[in-house]
C-alpha cells in the first residue's frame, strides 16, 4: 500500500524544489546534478522480470523503465550487462546470461542486443548509459540453469574458486585480472555507452561455515606471488591486486574513449571509525577495497558510495559519512550517493529519501544520488518517485561536467527557422555542426517573460510552436549543445521579430 505525502514531506519538497524562473531576460542557469538509477539484472531483480521472456516483451520492459527515468528527470541508467562471467550483450568473450534468455549461452531469438538497445533508447531520451559490470564475480549464488561450456570455471578453470555458494575470480592471479580487463574494455570499445561502473565486490563479503569466518582460497595465488619474489603480507598483496586492478582498469576505459566516466559504488563505509563513531563492515580489512584511495588518486571520475542506511542510524550516520566522502574527495571527482529507495515501508519511512536528497543539496560536498533501485521507483513505493517528479525534480538536469576527461565544449549547432500563417507558426530544426560532438542540447524557450527548459536528445531536433490552437509562439528559443563530457557550447538563438 503507498502511504501519502504527510504536511511535513511537502514542506521539505517545497523548500528544495526547483522552479521555472519568469521575468528574466537571459534563462537560468540548469542545475548540475547526478540523478541516477541502477537496473539489475542478477536474479532478475529489476529487468529483464522473469528470464526467457519473449524479446518483444523484453524490450518493452526495458523501454519502459527508461521512459520512467525520463518522466522522473533522471540523468543516468546504470544497466548491469554483466553479473557474474556471463553477458547481457554480445559478448565476443563470455557466455549470454541465464537472466536473460533462461538457460546460460543461449542466444535471444530472434537475435538482438539489449546493451546496444539500450544505449540508443537512452540517448534518443536523452539519458546518459552507464554498463555496470561486477569484474571478479564468477557465479551467483541464484542458478537458473547449468553452466555453459563457454564459461570462464569451464574454460579456464585454474582462475576460478569456490567460495561459499558463489564462484570467484581468484583477484590474486594476473590472469583472471586480465580477463576482466578484456572483457570491459571490449565494451567500452564496441558500445556507444557514457560509463562504465563496477560495484562494492572486489574480494567476496565474508561469509561463515558455522560461526566460523570462512578464509578466501587464494593460498596458491599467495604462494606463486611469494614464489615469484612478493614480500607483501596476504592482506596488502589482496589490497594491492584491488588497487593495481583499478589504476589500470582507469586507464583502459579512458584509453579507448577518453569521453567515457568510469564510476565506482563502493560499500558506504571505508573503516569503522571513519568518521568517528561510524560502526560497520571494515571494506578496506574485509573486501581489500581502498575506495578513498581510488578517490584520492583520481582513479574514477564519479563514486556512489552505498549510503544504505535508515537516516536515523546513528553508527551509519548518512550526513556524517557523505561528509567524510566529500573530505576524501581532493581530485573534485562526481560524488553521488547511493541510497536504498528500495527499503521504504520495510525499515524506513519515505522521508528518509526526501532528507538524504535534501542533504545531497544542503550540506555541501555531493554532486546527485543515485536509487537502488528501479523497480523501487517503478512501484512508487511511499509515494517516492510521484513526489520527487512534482517538486525536488520536477526540472531537468545536466549531469555535472567532467573537463578532466575533455574540456573542448562542442560547437554552436545549426539552427533553422520558419515563421509562417502570419507569424503564428514557428517551426524549427537544429543539429550538431560536428558528428557526435554534442550527446544531448539544452532546449531553452522564452515565453511572456518566463523559461522553460528540457534536455533533449543530439544529433538532429524538431520543435514546432503553433498559435492557432491555443497555443504561443514563443518570443525566443536557444538551443544549447551539451557535449561528452558535459561541457555547454555556444548556444543557436531564434528571436520573435518585432512589429513592422
Amino acid at each position: 500500500m503507498i502511504c501519502r505525502f504527510s504536511l511535513l514531506w511537502m514542506l521539505v519538497l517545497s523548500a528544495l524544489a526547483d522552479f521555472p524562473v519568469s521575468g528574466a531576460s537571459e534563462p537560468p542557469a540548469m542545475r548540475r546534478e547526478f540523478r541516477g538509477v541502477w537496473i539489475a539484472s542478477v536474479g532478475n531483480i529489476d529487468w529483464p522480470s522473469k528470464p526467457g521472456l519473449p524479446v518483444a516483451q523484453q524490450q518493452a520492459e526495458l523501454r519502459g523503465l527508461l521512459d520512467d527515468a525520463r518522466k522522473l528527470n533522471l540523468n543516468v541508467v546504470i544497466l548491469q550487462v554483466r553479473p557474474g562471467c556471463d553477458a547481457l550483450y554480445a559478448s565476443r568473450f563470455e557466455p549470454w546470461s541465464e537472466y536473460l534468455s533462461g538457460r546460460m549461452g543461449q542466444a535471444p531469438s530472434p537475435k538482438w542486443d539489449p546493451l546496444k538497445f539500450a544505449c540508443d533508447e537512452a540517448h534518443a531520451r536523452g539519458l546518459e548509459l552507464h554498463a555496470w559490470v561486477n569484474p571478479f564475480r564468477a557465479r551467483y549464488n541464484e542458478a537458473r540453469s547449468p553452466i555453459s561450456a563457454d564459461h570462464v570455471s569451464r574454460t579456464h578453470p585454474g582462475w576460478v574458486v569456490n567460495y561459499g555458494s558463489y564462484l570467484w575470480l581468484d583477484p590474486g592471479l594476473p590472469e583472471a585480472r586480465a580477463w576482466s580487463l578484456r572483457v570491459i574494455t571490449d565494451i567500452v570499445r564496441r558500445y556507444d555507452v557514457d560509463g562504465l561502473h563496477i560495484d562494492d565486490y572486489f574480494y567476496p563479503y565474508p561469509e561463515k561455515d558455522g560461526a566460523v569466518l570462512m578464509p578466501f582460497p587464494d593460498d596458491a595465488s599467495y604462494a606463486r606471488y611469494r614464489r615469484e619474489g612478493g614480500r607483501l603480507e596476504r592482506d596488502d598483496w589482496r589490497r594491492g591486486n584491488v588497487d593495481g586492478f583499478i589504476e589500470t582498469l582507469d586507464a583502459a576505459v579512458h584509453a579507448e574513449k577518453p569521453w567515457v566516466k568510469f564510476g565506482i559504488s563502493p560499500f558506504g563505509i571505508w573503516r569503522p571509525g571513519s568518521p568517528a563513531g561510524i560502526k560497520g563492515l571494515d571494506a578496506y580489512g574485509l573486501l581489500y577495497a581502498d575506495a578513498r584511495r581510488w578517490l584520492r588518486e583520481g582513479w574514477c571520475d564519479y563514486v556512489s558510495p552505498q549510503l544504505y542506511w535508515a537516516l536515523g542510524k546513528r553508527e551509519q550516520s548518512f550526513p556524517g559519512l557523505l561528509r567524510w566522502w566529500a573530505e576524501q574527495n581532493s581530485k573534485g571527482r562526481i560524488l553521488a550517493p547511493g541510497v536504498a529507495s528500495a527499503s521504504v515501508g520495510k525499515d524506513r519511512p519515505a522521508l528518509d529519501i526526501v532528507n538524504q536528497l535534501g542533504l545531497t543539496r544542503t550540506d555541501g560536498g555531493a554532486h546527485g544520488i543515485v536509487f537502488w533501485n528501479a523497480t523501487s521507483l517503478r512501484k512508487d513505493l511511499g509515494g517516492v518517485a510521484s513526489g520527487l517528479a512534482r517538486e525536488m525534480f520536477a526540472q531537468p538536469a545536466l549531469v555535472p561536467a567532467t573537463p578532466w576527461l575533455g574540456n573542448t565544449p562542442p560547437p554552436m549547432p545549426g539552427l533553422r527557422a520558419l515563421l509562417k500563417a502570419k507569424n503564428s507558426l514557428l517551426s524549427l530544426t537544429w543539429k550538431e555542426r560536428v558528428k557526435g560532438s554534442a550527446r544531448s542540447f539544452v532546449l531553452q524557450v522564452r515565453t511572456g517573460g518566463q523559461w522553460q527548459q528540457e534536455i533533449v536528445a543530439g544529433g538532429t531536433g524538431y520543435r514546432e510552436f503553433d498559435g492557432r490552437r491555443g497555443g504561443r509562439v514563443p518570443d525566443e528559443v536557444r538551443v544549447v549543445p551539451i557535449g561528452r563530457t558535459g561541457l555547454a557550447g555556444e548556444s543557436a538563438r531564434w528571436l520573435k521579430p518585432g512589429p513592422k
